[in-house]
């Protein structure tokens, strides 16, 4: 057991107005030519949070061995699930992606979220994350 740590507030404004590092194009882009940027706010082992985004395009995404919560600030378009389910990406939408999820992401206006992914044994091993 690692020792406790104390809270901290690791950035203290609005999300939509945080200076981000281009990563650069979003490879392998299905249409158009999406390129990321994030700004990563905590990283450990179990887990990373930051804000990220990504202008216009289509592109695959996946999650494996991990999970995620999308808050969208900014932005539209949809995410589509291997199932077929269709979700509406705008300000305000919350999103979670979990471990084993595939789909296509279709951005048609620059798309900025505030997200955490934490590794799927974080949850598993330790019981209640909180």
């Amino acid at each position: 057991m690692s020792a406790a740590q104390s809270a901290r507030i690791v950035y203290d404004g609005d999300p939509a107005s945080l200076t981000l590092s281009v990563l650069g194009p979003r490879k392998p882009a299905l249409a158009g030519a999406p390129v990321e940027s994030v700004s990563v706010l905590h990283r450990d082992d179990d887990a990373r949070c930051g804000v990220w985004e990504c202008t216009p395009g289509r592109f695959a995404s996946a999650r494996s061995g991990d999970n995620e919560l999308m808050h969208f600030v900014s932005g539209a378009g949809t995410i589509t699930s291997s199932d077929g389910s269709v979700f509406e990406i705008h300000p305000g939408a919350v999103l979670i992606a979990p471990d084993g999820w595939a789909g296509e992401w279709n951005i048609r206006e620059t798309v900025r979220k505030v997200y955490t992914i934490w590794n799927t044994k974080t949850v598993g091993e330790a019981g209640n994350p909180s």
